[in-house]
C-alpha cells in the first residue's frame, strides 16, 4: 500500500468514525429520558402531534418520530399504571409525553392566526383559538418540556377498537356523541383529546355517569403512581418532582 493509497484508507475510516459518532449522538436522548418502548413496549402510543390528526392540523416543530419519550422514572410510574390495568382488561394509551419546547411555541404561534378551519373548530367549537393562550388551553412553556407530563387515554382491550381517523371525513366537534367525532379507538371520555371546551374539564358536570366513571377510573390509576391531573384536561398528567429545566431536543425515530 502506497503513502497516498494509506492516507486516503486512514481518512476514509476517520469520516466513517465521524458519521458514526454524530449519528449515535443524533439518536441518543439526554437528562435521563428515555422512549417509553424500551420500558414497555405494550402501552399503546397514539403521538398525535407526529400527525396531521391535531387541532393545528400538521406534525409540530420537533416531532420527527411518534414516539413516546419520557424521563426514566416517569416511565417506570407507567409501567407500574399499565400493569395493574391489564389485569383489568384496559391499557393506556398515550398521546403526548415530551414536547419539544419548540412545538409549544410553534402552537403559540398557530393560535395568533386569526383565521380557523373547519378541522380546527372541532377542537374549539366554543372558543376562538385566539384566547386560548390566554385561557390557560395552551401555554409557550410547557411541563411536556421537562419530559414529567403526559397526554393518554384508557383503552378497553375487549371492546372494538378498529375505528381509524379519516382525514377526508367531516367529524363533528370534539364534545359531540362519540358515534359522531373523530374515533380515537379509546373509551369514550365524554369529548375528544385536546378538546378546548369546559366539557373537557375532568369534573365537567355535562358529561354522562358512565363518562365519568371513566374519567375517575383513569385519574385514580395514575394517582395509584403519584401523577396529579390538570384540572382543565382529563387526559393531563404530571408527575411532581420528576421534571426540571425544560428541553427542546427533537424526537427522533428510536433505533431497534
Amino acid at each position: 500500500m502506497t503513502i497516498v493509497e494509506h492516507s486516503v484508507k486512514r481518512t476514509l475510516a476517520a469520516l466513517l468514525a465521524a458519521i458514526t459518532i454524530s449519528t449515535a449522538h443524533a439518536q441518543s436522548l439526554p437528562g435521563g429520558f428515555v422512549y417509553l418502548r424500551e420500558i414497555d413496549p405494550g402501552i399503546i402510543q397514539d403521538i398525535r402531534y407526529a400527525t396531521s390528526n391535531n387541532f393545528v392540523g400538521r406534525p409540530l416543530a420537533g416531532y420527527n418520530a411518534g414516539e413516546c419519550v419520557v424521563k426514566r422514572e416517569v416511565g417506570l410510574r407507567l409501567k407500574a399504571a399499565q400493569a395493574e390495568l391489564a389485569a383489568q382488561n384496559l391499557s393506556l394509551k398515550m398521546f403526548d409525553c415530551y414536547r419539544p419546547a419548540r412545538a409549544s411555541l410553534d402552537m403559540v404561534r398557530w393560535s395568533q392566526i386569526g383565521h380557523e378551519t373547519a378541522a380546527e373548530r372541532r377542537y374549539n367549537p366554543k372558543i376562538p383559538k385566539t384566547e386560548l393562550f390566554r385561557l390557560g388551553y395552551i401555554a409557550s412553556r410547557s411541563q411536556h418540556s421537562t419530559g414529567a407530563a403526559l397526554d393518554l387515554t384508557l383503552v378497553d382491550l375487549k371492546a372494538d377498537n378498529s375505528g381509524k381517523y379519516d382525514p377526508s371525513r367531516s367529524y363533528a366537534d370534539c364534545t359531540a356523541p362519540v358515534e359522531v367525532r373523530a374515533p380515537e379507538g379509546s373509551v369514550d371520555m365524554g369529548t375528544g383529546y385536546d378538546c378546548t371546551d369546559t366539557k373537557g374539564h375532568t369534573a365537567a358536570p355535562s358529561i354522562t355517569p358512565e363518562q365519568r366513571a371513566w374519567r375517575k377510573r383513569l385519574v385514580a390509576a395514575m394517582a395509584r403512581q403519584g401523577f396529579v391531573n390538570y384540572a382543565k384536561e382529563w387526559w393531563h398528567f404530571s408527575l411532581p418532582g420528576a421534571g426540571g429545566a425544560p428541553y427542546d431536543f427533537p424526537i427522533q425515530p428510536r433505533r431497534n
